[in-house]
């Protein structure tokens, strides 16, 4: 095939739903000349229609000029057949997520177009080696897969098939640059890159669920505060239970029932009962009338610590600067500081003896019983403070106390963890805690996807911080938390649930070597 250019070329867009029509209106505002079709008789026509009165707004809001939204509309043509978009020199399918239907497509679309035409699928879940399979040209096949709201979200996964030849990737990657987009490449297997690698931000709350470790509102407060934008069970209110269960079980089912992916019966239950969420008015939480708002959480009032004789701030690094700053201060007023011990093979505080632990993944109680103090408490790490040294006062922190723990430790250790400037936010003594183990096992999913050649470092830090806007990219994550450090932690929690679930990465061991 000859060296690929697709910037203006014609273009069609096969399916007027809201992909296809976002689709259609980022083509049409970068130059592009777009059919548009779908089966529906006259669906095409209304996508126009509402394409108009969108554009219309954007001129309404100062974004766009009168002229390119007149031009751009100009440029979209809805088509009542295939037929009559033979000339396209690429065409992008937004129908139905069904292989069958989307083979049948391909199929009659190679009997109306040039051989030299591009055939790009908006597949999230469907192998796009399948989807080429049977094809007389299958090399021209390629994934070209867009995130909801097209105009607005700028990633878009190129995603190559067995077939897919490479000068076709490259030209659909360089093209989605010209309409304003990050493209990633990523090899066809099950979820790509942001499906499959966003997994575990849904699984490990669904297990923690599971375990009765804590609420709904306490885990979304936690990972907010770690920078998502939603807690996740907010975040699967928003999606949908049915939809999110259903894409589990796909990857689950796609990747011949590894555990890693299996489905939760927490949200199993919760499709059989109809809480799908905001579509169904509840979900983790209620959506109509007076009911909670997401992520609602008492307030919770903690006493002053105790006068303490003896405070040393354990460890290195960014997260012991932040605690050994909120201690100086908690102390000020008694005219004394605390002790700095840098070597200490652990992070956190030692009050009179007492233990405030940086979660390694061993629990409060494994500590107690394994290192000698009762007093125990873990806490979960601080997702900001671990890239640059500071974060908000106030900032949301799962902590537990260990089984064996003193009434006045348990009382203390949250006074501790709000003097050092958290919100501490009680959890069951689980492994790894809320963020830590969530974190944790996005690296370590993306770490498998790079082992596997579906995307490189960067390719995963863009599409996870692009397609579902995460605060950093898992290896952006790892850089400031060492591969040492989230390998011990992924040992620990397998070494405590003995599974699949939590096996670590050869990548990462072989990195933790480095």
């Amino acid at each position: 095939m000859t060296t690929l250019d697709l910037k203006g070329a014609p273009l069609l867009v096969v399916g007027a739903g809201i992909m296809g029509a976002g689709i259609a209106q980022v083509a049409a505002q970068s130059g592009h000349a777009v059919q548009l079709f779908d089966t529906r008789e006259g669906a095409a026509a209304q996508a126009k229609a509402k394409l108009g009165n969108t554009l219309q707004g954007l001129v309404a809001k100062g974004k766009l000029s009168s002229d390119a939204a007149a031009t751009a509309l100009a440029r979209i043509t809805p088509v009542d057949a295939l037929d009559e978009a033979a000339a396209a020199q690429l065409v992008v399918e937004a129908i139905v997520e069904d292989l069958a239907v989307k083979r049948t497509l391909f199929k009659q679309l190679e009997a109306l177009v040039e051989p030299g035409c591009v055939l790009a699928t908006n597949t999230s879940s469907i192998s796009v080696t399948a989807l080429a399979a049977g094809l007389a040209h299958p090399g021209r096949l390629v994934g070209m897969h867009f995130f909801n709201p097209v105009p607005l979200m700028k990633l878009v996964e190129v995603v190559s098939g067995l077939h897919t030849d490479a000068e076709v990737a490259q030209a659909v990657f360089a093209l989605a640059g010209t309409w304003g987009k990050v493209a990633v490449h990523a090899r066809s297997t099950p979820g790509f890159i942001v499906n499959r690698i966003a997994r575990p931000y849904y699984a490990e709350a669904l297990a923690l669920l599971l375990e009765q470790a804590a609420t709904p509102q306490v885990l979304d407060a936690c990972l907010r505060a770690a920078g998502f934008r939603m807690g996740p069970c907010e975040l699967m209110d928003l999606i949908g239970h049915d939809t999110n269960f259903a894409v589990t079980q796909s990857v689950f089912e796609a990747n011949f029932f590894d555990k890693r992916y299996a489905p939760s019966l927490v949200q199993r239950e919760m499709v059989d009962g109809g809480l799908l969420g905001r579509k169904s008015g509840r979900g983790f939480y209620r959506h109509e009338g007076t009911g909670p708002g997401a992520g609602a959480l008492p307030v919770a009032v903690h006493e002053a610590p105790a006068t303490a004789r003896e405070v040393t701030v354990h460890g290195a690094g960014p997260i012991a600067d932040h605690l050994q700053r909120g201690a100086t201060q908690a102390l000020a007023a008694q005219g004394w500081g605390p002790a700095r011990r840098d070597d200490s093979p652990w992070v956190g505080v030692e009050v009179d003896g007492a233990r405030l632990v940086l979660s390694t993944g061993r629990t409060a109680g494994e500590i107690a019983a394994q290192e000698g103090p009762a007093d125990v408490a873990v806490f979960d790490r601080p997702l900001a403070a671990q890239a640059s040294g500071t974060l908000p006062a106030g900032t949301a922190l799962a902590y537990a106390v260990a089984p064996q723990a003193s009434v006045a430790w348990r009382t203390q250790a949250p006074a501790w963890l709000a003097a050092l400037g958290f919100t501490p936010l009680p959890v069951a003594d689980t492994p790894g805690l809320v963020v830590a183990r969530t974190v944790a096992m996005l690296v370590n999913e993306a770490a498998d996807a790079v082992l596997q050649g579906v995307c490189t470092p960067a390719g995963a830090d863009a599409a996870m911080k692009l397609g579902v806007n995460y605060p950093a990219g898992p290896f952006e994550w790892l850089a400031h938390w060492s591969a040492a450090e989230l390998l011990a932690l992924l040992d620990a929690l397998d070494a405590q649930y003995r599974g699949e679930r939590y096996r670590a990465s050869p990548w990462l061991r072989r990195h933790a070597l480095i």
